[in-house]
């Protein structure tokens, strides 16, 4: 679900320090939060500087440990509260202090990691509060890896209390229990009231006494708002809803200004004035509409419960009523027939919102399906729609709100875009293929979820589904920053088999493995050679041939029946490319259920492990342009070296490996796709890759060119230059995006503020300035208007001898005095340079067999990179 994603986002709030065990928590004001680091001895300040307290004087349980986790997934942008644990071995209770009449927020914080000897996989537990069931039989472990993420928050609003004090058991059905951060804040009496039941407009159900699980809460049209800028004090997070919106037509967003928002019929509380200030129509065009939907998605919904509804309106361009009307269908039924914001709210930038109970049943498949449409009968002035706000939670039943942990196995959809690569037609071989996260066989680097983020939550999984091919299932808060993996069975035993579904060819290049000896590479899987954790499962190092060579081995979590095409697409992918910047695939193993793919070893790990947060090292400017140069070698290859265009889909800083000597190797193709001849446009696909670097023409239009690879380095030159995520949204609104933000400095002039400050005063400002204009035009919103990779690689080894003039030579008046038409004529020789520098390192390759003439092999160089230094700089020759 993101992170982002990448990108983290911290649920939480701000709070006071609390006084232990006298004050309970009061809504609406400064005391309002208790924050539990579980497991913690000390007061703790997570990531935002707020404050999380022991946990010790709170619980009582005869057999807990405090639990230190072995491994901090690259989501958590804080330690606090997720690297450390309470570790339950009998059942225990927590004992909150809370008023009696007071509704409050329980909101329980999970990162299934490996304890000391405790490992979250083993851990299935209840819980209860108060008497009402929360989770049953829970495996934190299973419902993350289920849904992408790396950590994960549940959220529930319990009833007005009958007496003072809140109780919350950990009960454990096997191994043990783990919780490593509990909040607990007082919220309003009034935040639930009477609902519709949809179906039945004359039956309301009563809210204000019920528990209740909230499910989603979305800021439609809108971005994300951090648990610090929620209103009332509440600490609740919204997320934007493009994750959720069904079929091709988008809609447009409004915005507005915030001093026009006025609360008359709802109480401050309600929503945050961000959430007013925006909106999602259907558009200009009555036509278009009238034959359309404005429609969302929401799954990993439980049958058998009632969901409450609240959809949250403001009318920002409208004056009178009538002017639009629309219906609004919840479940294909009715739950509005003719909903008119403006007669609701009276007037112009007023907020207000509904509320809709529905049962969903086992019929929905686990689904909650929002639409809107025009109501033409009403006879409105314009046939539009509009949503500004929405929240969706489970109502209790039989004071219980438990769910089942999610089965892999329905989450594993086929996508038959993806079987039907365009290489396979070539070649007419059946070969299984589908969409993938991959770690790329890097140290460190292969836990590359990306960016996750969100507490609970993780990054925007697209749930945008096109003709029936994809569907996917996240949490109640989206997941930002990741890549979905995905597969399916392939036998009815369910046995992986994927070799089975290998081109001969493709099998005849990678060396095959038994199990035992990946047994032996890695000592029996022991976990202190764990180097990544991905959706595959996880990376181990490894030694292979009595230990002359050191080898990353990914292994497919032997119980999800995760990643067969994954683990298909990546053989057939890598052992076709031969390049010195593409990760090397040394062979695989498949054994009944075992999966393993066996990389060359990249002993410094990703490129964001050095570029920011707790980074290695501070590489210096001319290592970050060599760094960039090699990635963009290797993409340059994809696109235009091989007889197919090759189109990534997933470059970002955590794809781009580092080996012993800060040669930089693109990794992780399970997303990759063949696609057309340059000159032949695009490919029709859904859409897939990880927030934070999806190129916005792919994600509106599903047209998939190279030039969304391009968009998506742009953002990886930026996360060099400023050290930082690619989604961040515990920063201000108009920072969350690097991409915006960059773009918006740069335009300004004033990117110079948000360089890495390592950089300062150490580089050269011409070199800064030429990377950051190549950068932007990557970042251009249409693809037709963004660079080539040939033209990025001028671009780049321009401002790295830019840098090198001034560490000692001569060639910054060199560039400052050569000729356009000298300029141009250097361009087709930097072209050629590449070209056979691509065909020359693919000897082996069936995707780029035509070789340059023998004369010309011989005088190549054997690095590429010298190639570039002798035409680039005069002195080279």
């Amino acid at each position: 679900m993101f992170t982002g994603s990448h990108i983290v986002l911290f649920l939480g709030f701000v709070s006071a320090l609390f006084s232990v065990g006298l004050q309970a928590p009061s809504p609406g004001g400064g005391s309002n939060s208790l924050m539990l680091g579980c497991g913690s001895d000390n007061e703790e300040k997570d990531g935002d500087g707020r404050k999380w307290l022991p946990d010790s004087k709170y619980v009582t349980a005869s057999n807990s440990v405090q639990g230190q986790a072995q491994y901090q997934d690259p989501s958590l942008n804080s330690e606090v509260p997720y690297m450390k644990a309470r570790i339950f071995t009998s059942n225990a209770t927590y004992k909150l202090p809370a008023k009696s009449k007071q509704r409050y927020f329980l909101r329980l914080h999970f990162y299934p990691s490996t304890y000391d000897s405790h490992n979250a996989e083993q851990a299935y537990f209840s819980v209860m509060a108060n008497g009402v069931t929360l989770l049953q039989n829970f495996s934190a472990s299973l419902t993350c890896k289920a849904l992408t993420q790396a950590y994960i928050v549940k959220e529930y609003s319990l009833a007005p209390l009958a007496k003072d004090g809140v109780e919350v058991t950990f009960s454990i059905n096997t191994g043990f229990a783990f919780v490593n951060g509990i909040e607990l804040v007082a919220a309003p009496d009034a935040l639930f009231d009477k609902a519709v039941l949809v179906g039945k407009a004359d039956e309301t159900i009563e809210g204000k006494d019920s528990n209740v699980q909230t499910m989603y809460r979305l800021n439609v049209g809108g971005s994300f708002i951090s648990p610090t800028n929620d209103s009332g004090s509440l600490g609740r997070a919204w997320y934007d809803d493009n994750a959720y919106i069904f079929g091709a037509n988008l809609g447009v967003t409004n915005g507005a200004d915030k001093k026009v928002i006025e609360y008359k019929d709802i109480p401050d509380y309600s929503a945050p004035v961000d959430i007013y200030t925006t909106a999602r129509s259907m558009g200009p065009d009555p036509n278009v509409n009238l034959n359309s939907n404005l429609t969302w998605v929401f799954n990993q919904v439980d049958p058998k419960y009632m969901y409450l509804v609240r959809l949250h309106f403001c009318d920002t361009a409208n004056t009178k009523p009538n002017q639009i009307a629309f219906t609004i269908y919840i479940n294909n039924q009715t739950a509005e027939a003719a909903a008119d914001v403006i007669g609701w709210s009276g007037g112009i930038g007023k907020a207000i919102y509904k509320d809709y109970v529905t049962i969903v049943n086992e019929k929905n498949n686990g689904e909650l399906w929002l639409a809107l449409h025009p109501n033409p009968e009403s006879k409105p002035q314009y046939y539009d729609a509009m949503l500004s706000g929405v929240e969706i939670f489970k109502l209790e039943t039989s004071k219980s709100l438990a769910g089942l942990n999610p089965k892999l196995s329905d989450m594993l959809q086929q996508d038959e875009e993806e079987q039907k690569r365009s290489f396979e037609s070539q070649t007419k071989t059946e070969k299984g293929t589908n969409k993938a996260q991959v770690i790329g066989g890097a140290a460190g680097g292969a836990a590359a979820f990306g960016i996750a983020a969100a507490l609970c939550i993780a990054v925007y999984q697209r749930k945008k589904r096109v003709q029936g091919t994809e569907s996917h299932t996240t949490s109640w808060l989206p997941l930002y920053g990741n890549s979905h993996t995905s597969g399916t069975k392939s036998t009815i035993s369910g046995k992986s088999n994927a070799s089975s579904h290998l081109s001969s060819a493709a099998q005849g290049r990678c060396r095959r493995f038994s199990f035992v000896e990946m047994k032996q590479a890695t000592k029996n899987f022991e976990e202190a050679n764990v180097i990544g954790v991905g959706g595959f499962g996880k990376v181990y190092k490894g030694v292979i041939d009595n230990g002359a060579t050191k080898v990353a081995i990914k292994r497919s979590n032997p119980q999800s029946e995760q990643g067969v095409h994954e683990f298909q697409t990546e053989i057939e992918m890598l052992s076709e490319l031969r390049h010195k910047h593409l990760v090397s695939l040394i062979g695989f193993c498949d054994e009944d259920n075992e999966m393993c793919l066996v990389y060359d070893y990249m002993s410094l790990g990703t490129l964001r492990e050095h570029i920011y947060k707790g980074n290695k090292t501070h590489l210096s400017w001319k290592q970050r342009l060599e760094i960039c140069i090699g990635a963009a070698k290797g993409l340059h290859y994809l696109h235009t070296g091989a007889r197919w265009t090759i189109i990534h889909r997933d470059v970002k800083t955590t794809n781009i490996l580092l080996d012993e000597n800060w040669e930089a190797k693109v990794s992780d193709f399970g997303l990759s796709k063949t696609g057309p001849d340059l000159n032949k446009g695009h490919v029709s696909t859904v859409v897939k890759g990880s927030f934070g670097y999806l190129d916005p023409e792919y994600f509106k239009r599903q047209q998939l060119t190279e030039k969304s690879d391009v968009y998506s380095f742009g953002v990886v030159l930026f996360e060099v230059l400023c050290a930082r995520p690619a989604l961040n949204p515990s920063l201000p609104k108009e920072q969350v995006s690097l991409a915006d933000w960059a773009l918006h400095c740069q335009k300004k002039g004033i990117l110079e503020d948000i360089i890495d400050p390592h950089l300062k005063g150490k580089v050269n400002m011409e070199s800064i300035k030429k990377f950051a204009d190549t950068a932007e035009k990557c970042l251009s919103d249409c693809g037709v208007d963004r660079p080539s990779l040939n033209d990025i690689l001028w671009n780049l080894e321009f401002a790295l001898q830019l840098q090198e003039g001034t560490d000692g030579g001569s060639s910054r008046s060199w560039s400052r005095t050569r000729s356009e038409s000298d300029d141009a004529s250097l361009r087709n020789q930097h072209m050629m340079a590449i070209h056979y520098s691509n065909l020359s390192l693919g000897s082996d390759s069936e995707i780029g067999e035509e070789q340059p003439p023998s004369s010309s092999n011989n005088e190549a160089p054997d690095n590429d990179s010298a190639v570039f230094s002798q035409i680039i700089n005069p002195t080279g020759r």
